[in-house]
Parts: structure tokens; sequence; C-alpha cells
């Protein structure tokens, strides 16, 4: 069975897409990590707050 002189070129260009694909879908997830780890780290800030304002309104509540 004598192979079409267009399957070699056909799977190199397929490997190629391949490879950008996979290169590419890892940059995006190593966005999405980092989004995360800004997102969580933002929530922390926020949770240390909160807990600040309410020992202060504690506080407030106390001396009233």
């Amino acid at each position: 069975m004598p192979m079409s002189p267009f399957l070699v070129p056909l799977g190199v260009f397929a490997m190629v897409v391949l490879i950008v694909a996979i290169a590419e879908l890892t940059k995006i997830r190593n966005m999405e990590v980092e989004v995360q780890q800004k997102l969580h780290m933002q929530e922390m800030e926020h949770q240390r707050k909160m807990r600040e304002l309410e020992l202060e309104l504690e506080r407030i509540k106390q001396q009233t």
C-alpha cells in the first residue's frame, strides 16, 4: 500500500499544531494559577481587615 505524498506533510503540520496548542494551553493554565493566587491573597487581606474592624467594633461597644 503506497503512502500518499500528502500524508507526511500533513502529519508534520498536525504535530506542529498540536505542539503550539499544548504550549498555549500551558500558558493559559499558568495565567489562571496566577490569577487564583492573587484572588486568594486579596481574599485573605479582606478577611484580615474584617477581623480588625470586628475587633474595633467590639472595643467601641465596650467603651459605651
